[in-house]
This record gives structure tokens, C-alpha cells and sequence, in this order.
């Protein structure tokens, strides 16, 4: 052995450490995952979630191949046992051309005419503001944004109030006082219902190619005219390309959007049997063909998880292309001359047509008692704050009603609730999935609070009906109750809580936490003494887009709710049933006026604007 300080190797040479093996490895790894709470409360949120959402989904496609309570005789076979029946039915039976096909013809026409319509408008006025001089920019960038946040069936509402006729309607409409008989494919049905749905997205594709046209660097479009390109060519074969993907993924959502839109069909459709697929499948739920809804469900659902998963593939293929500019992008803007005022014009009536007309007309219709009579003797106040009607089942003013004082507490109960639930459970998905170290976790996580959003609303809420209608295990039969709608609210709303936690949670460092920890903080005591806080901003995102959409939501609650847990929406269209049109009218208001100024809070509070990206 050397005495010069450094130690001898053995004779053998190097010494070789042996490596960790894999079971050490992973039992390292769930030590560390487990030294913190964030995996187990990750996993307790994955069991809630998988109840919550993917347990109802599968429930409701498992009714559509088992045999249903009443079916037996019919089908010749016992409860519960394996059955196509219900698919034959719907798919290929006498009666599946009104139960499916002409439903879903009904949908598709409507839907690629709403996209059409939206798209044509949209994208002139999306030019108009992103990339001219119009007048008004700034105030149109916002007010055009106005239809999409009420609901379209307060639009549905206030052109039956225009258009109805006593051939279908069985009362006079605005235009029949004036002499004027709207014809029934004007006043019903196809037309009516395309208009509007178009007027209620175009929102859609001013936002998404807005913000296109604000990137587009006009630079692209000088140097083509340099080297002698025309106008037309320019846009055919440069603007166009580029903006295709803002344009399709409008047209994807537009389309998601529309198949399970169930209010303005119902409004629209019904009086001349016009069947959509949403009505369609309400219609079999209330005829209680519960395997034959099962399937509609279903067909609905998988057309729209098709369309968004094909609206993913359009954004990732977008991402492949990239425009290269000079040393910035300029958004140059174009001088309409002469065009300046008949664009200005455009806008403006766009603007009437889709918001100041209805708002308008619904507003009056409440105030008149006969249609369309404008003598200041026909204006009252009778079905807001009046007393002694001369209606059978509503004697007094809306406002004096006690049926909407109740319905308006169940709103604020069942939807606030929901709403504070889906917010602190969203950043809580936020905190777990940037957190916790278990990757298939947070990937699960991301994934199942997000799939609600492939289900349209209709579908869901059948899928709800479907697992607690009747007591399963522990669980008791929640139908008919409160709890049935909070539950299917909060997980109807997950994709956007989730979103804006995980969102939040991405921008906020460890640096923090760590400095608590070290402080001798507990998990909880950091939540609530610094993400909560930091986070606030995420939380109250989390909070009140899913109230503002639960305010004016229609599809889960004409399913789910029952007469003695109306909220507004259900109430207003139980009036709409009776043909108590100006108290009907009188609640849609309402509901328009708490959505839109829960919205315009939501932007204050969160410092967010709807218009951005259509120009300062």
C-alpha cells in the first residue's frame, strides 16, 4: 500500500457500482410520489371523475344493448339481458325514419346551413374590423360579440313573437296583425331555426379568424402586389391558405355546437313536427323509450366526438405552418373610401338583426296586450306587476309570481353551487396535474375532465338520467332531486374549470411552496395561505364561466329537472308550453339580462375581453 495519500486499488481494477433495479427504481419513485398529498388527492379526484363522467357515459350506452323495464314481452326476453333490439328499432325498423334518419338529415341541413350563414357574414365582418377603417371599430368588436353570450332560444322566442301564425301557432303574430300572413316554412321549422342558429355563432368565426387576420403580417400581401398579383389573387392564393385553419376550426365547432342545440328546434320545430336529433331524443325520453334514447344518445355523442377530434387534428396540423416575415408583422389596415359608410351600415344591422331586434321585440311583446297594437292605451304592465289576470293558471305579473321566485332560488341554489364546486375542483385538477410526479395521472386527469366537452349537453344529461334514476348500491335514486343537477353540472362544466386551472397552475413556480414548506407549512395551510391567493384570478375564471353558462343552459335541465326543481330556463319554457307568450317572454329577458352582465363581470373581474384579437 502507497503512503502518499491516495488509497490502492484492488488488483481487480475499477470497482462497479451496480445500478438500482427496476423494482427499486419504482419503489423509490412511489415514496417520493407519495411523500406529498398531491398523488393521493389526485387519485381520490380521478375516482370522482370516473364517476362522475366516464361511469354515466358507459351506463347510457349499456341501456342501449340491454333490455329495458316494460320492453320484456315485446322483446321476449327477461331485464337486463343482452339485446339489439333498440338499435334495430332506431337504425333500420319502419319507424326509424322519424325516430333517426329524417332527425338527423333535419340536423345536418341545419347545421351546414348555420355554418354557411355564420361563416359568409362572419368573416366579412372579422375582415371589417381586424383589417379597415370602419367606424366604430372598437364598439362593433364588442357589441357583435353580444348574441353568443344569451341564449339562442331567446332569439327562437321573439321570431315565433314576429312570425307565428294561427294556422300552426294558434295565436296572432306581430306581422299576421299587420296583415301580413307569414307563410309556415317562414314562421317554423328549417329556416327559422338555420337563421338563427347562424346570428347566435357568428360570434365564432369573428373571434377565431379576427385573430388570424390580426397575425397575418400584410407585408405578404404588399410584396405579391409588387410582383404584379391582382387582388382576387392575392386572396385566393396567399390570405386564404393561411387563414383555412381558423376558418375550419369555426366551422368544426359551429357544427359541434348546432348538433346539440335543443332549445331554438324546440321553440321552432315543434309545432310542425320538425324532429332534430336533440328533440328527437327529448321526445324519446319523454315517451320513456329509454333504449331507443339510449341509442340517439349515443349516435349523438360519437358524431360529436368525431367532429372535435377532427377540429384537434385541424389545430395540429396548423401549428405545422408558419408565416415568415420581416422584423415584426404589421397589420396594415385598409382604407374603404367611399365603402367606408355602407360597411359601417353592414355592421350596424348585423347588430340589429341578431340582438337589438329580438331584445326589442321580446321587451314589447311583454308590455302589449294585444300584438303589434302600438295605440298607448294597448302597453301595460299586467304581466310584470299585475294582479287579477284574466290567464287561468297565471294570475298575477311575473314578478309577483311565486313559481319565479322559486325557480330563480333553484337557479342561484343548483347553479352557484355547481359553479363554486367546478372552480375549486378545477384548480385543484390544475394543482395535480402540474404537481404530482405520477405522469399517467395527471395525463388521465387531463383527459377525463376534458371529455364532457366531446358529449353534447342533450346526451349527457341522458346519460345522467340513465345512472340515477334508480338506486345503484350505496347511491339512492337522485332523479327528481336537486343533487342530480349539481352533479351533472359540475362535471358538465370540468372542461372549462380544468382548463383555466391547469392554465393558472403552468404559470406559477414551486419557488413559493417551497419557501412555506420549508417554513414549516402544511399542504393545507399553502393552499389556502398562498395558491389560493396567487391563484384567485383562475378561480374566479373557474367560478363563473360555468355559472354564466349554467344560467342560461337549457339542455341539461329539460331533462334532468322536474316541476318542483324548475330553474329559469325550464320554467320560461313550461310558460312557453302553456302559450303564456308574454310571460315567457317576460323570464327569457331575465335570463338574457343575467347572462349578459354576468358576462360583461366575468371580463372585468378577470381582466379578459371576449373581442380580443379583433384590433384595439
Amino acid at each position: 500500500m502507497s503512503f502518499d495519500g491516495r488509497r490502492a486499488l484492488p488488483a481487480g481494477g475499477p470497482v462497479e457500482f451496480s445500478r438500482p433495479t427496476r423494482g427499486r427504481q419504482l419503489r423509490y419513485k412511489a415514496r417520493i410520489a407519495l411523500r406529498e398529498p398531491t398523488t393521493l388527492i389526485g387519485v381520490l379526484m380521478a375516482l370522482l371523475f370516473t364517476y362522475l363522467i366516464v361511469v354515466p357515459i358507459l351506463s347510457l350506452l349499456m341501456d342501449a344493448g340491454r333490455v329495458q323495464f316494460g320492453d320484456e314481452r315485446r322483446i321476449g326476453a327477461a331485464i337486463g339481458e343482452w339485446t339489439l333490439y333498440y338499435v334495430n328499432r332506431t337504425m333500420f325498423s319502419p319507424v326509424a325514419q322519424d325516430l333517426f334518419w329524417l332527425p338527423l338529415y333535419h340536423t345536418l341541413s341545419v347545421a351546414f346551413g348555420a355554418i354557411g350563414v355564420s361563416v359568409l357574414i362572419g368573416c366579412i365582418l372579422a375582415w371589417l374590423l381586424s383589417r379597415t377603417d370602419m367606424f366604430a371599430r372598437r364598439w362593433f368588436a364588442t357589441a357583435l360579440i353580444v348574441p353568443y353570450m344569451l341564449p339562442a332560444w331567446t332569439f327562437a322566442l321573439a321570431w315565433t313573437t314576429l312570425f307565428k301564425n294561427r294556422s300552426v301557432g294558434g295565436q296572432l303574430g306581430w306581422f299576421e296583425t299587420l296583415g301580413f300572413s307569414p307563410p309556415d316554412w317562414l314562421a317554423y321549422g328549417q329556416v327559422p331555426i338555420t337563421i338563427i342558429l347562424a346570428l347566435h355563432y357568428t360570434p365564432f368565426v369573428i373571434l377565431l379568424f379576427g385573430n388570424a387576420l390580426r397575425r397575418f403580417d400584410s407585408q405578404l400581401e404588399d410584396s405579391a402586389r409588387v410582383l404584379g398579383a391582382r387582388p382576387y389573387t392575392v386572396a385566393w392564393k396567399i390570405m386564404l391558405p393561411l387563414m383555412l385553419p381558423s376558418v375550419m376550426s369555426a366551422v368544426v365547432l359551429i357544427f359541434a355546437k348546432c348538433l346539440g342545440e335543443f332549445g331554438v328546434p324546440y321553440v321552432l320545430g315543434l309545432p310542425v313536427k320538425y324532429d332534430v336529433l336533440a328533440t328527437s331524443l327529448y321526445r324519446s325520453i319523454s315517451s320513456r323509450q329509454t333504449g331507443v334514447a339510449a341509442v340517439l344518445a349515443g349516435a349523438i355523442m360519437l358524431i360529436g366526438i368525431i367532429t372535435l377530434l377532427v377540429d384537434a387534428r385541424l389545430v395540429r396540423e396548423a401549428r405545422k405552418f408558419v408565416t415568415v416575415g420581416g422584423k415584426g408583422a404589421m397589420a396594415r389596415r385598409t382604407a374603404l373610401g367611399i365603402f367606408r359608410l355602407p360597411a359601417t351600415v353592414f355592421a350596424a344591422l348585423i347588430f340589429v338583426l341578431s340582438v337589438g331586434l329580438p331584445i326589442l321585440t321580446l321587451f314589447l311583446s311583454t308590455v302589449m296586450k294585444l300584438p303589434a297594437d302600438f295605440s298607448w292605451s294597448n302597453f301595460t304592465l299586467d304581466y310584470w306587476i299585475g294582479r287579477n289576470l284574466d290567464t287561468v293558471a297565471l294570475r298575477e305579473g311575473v314578478l309577483l309570481t311565486p313559481d319565479l321566485w322559486q325557480a330563480a332560488w333553484n337557479t342561484l341554489r343548483i347553479v352557484g353551487t355547481a359553479s363554486v364546486c367546478s372552480g375549486l375542483l378545477g384548480l385543484l385538477v390544475g394543482y395535480v396535474v402540474v404537481r404530482t410526479p405520477v405522469r399517467p395521472l395527471s395525463g388521465f386527469l387531463r383527459q377525463v375532465t376534458f371529455l364532457p366537452y366531446l358529449v353534447p349537453g342533450i346526451a349527457f344529461a341522458a346519460a345522467y338520467l340513465s345512472l340515477f334514476a334508480v338506486q345503484r348500491g350505496p347511491i339512492p335514486a337522485l332523479y327528481g332531486t336537486a343533487a342530480i343537477l349539481m352533479l351533472a353540472l359540475v362535471a358538465d362544466q370540468m372542461p372549462y374549470a380544468s382548463r383555466a386551472g391547469i392554465s393558472a397552475m403552468m404559470q406559477l413556480g414551486k419557488d413559493p411552496e417551497e419557501a412555506a414548506q420549508i417554513a414549516g407549512a402544511g399542504w393545507l395551510r399553502r393552499m389556502i395561505a398562498i395558491i389560493v391567493p396567487i391563484q384567485k384570478g383562475a378561480l374566479v375564471t373557474g367560478v363563473l364561466l360555468p355559472f354564466i353558462s349554467g344560467i342560461k343552459g337549457l339542455s341539461l335541465f329539460v331533462i334532468l329537472a322536474v316541476p318542483a326543481t324548475d330553474v329559469l330556463t325550464t320554467y320560461s319554457l313550461r310558460l312557453v308550453d302553456y302559450n303564456y307568450t308574454q310571460a315567457a317572454n317576460a323570464v327569457v329577458l331575465i335570463i338574457a339580462g343575467i347572462a349578459y352582465f354576468g358576462t360583461v363581470l366575468a371580463q372585468k373581474l378577470t381582466r379578459t375581453n371576449l373581442a380580443d384579437g379583433l384590433g384595439s
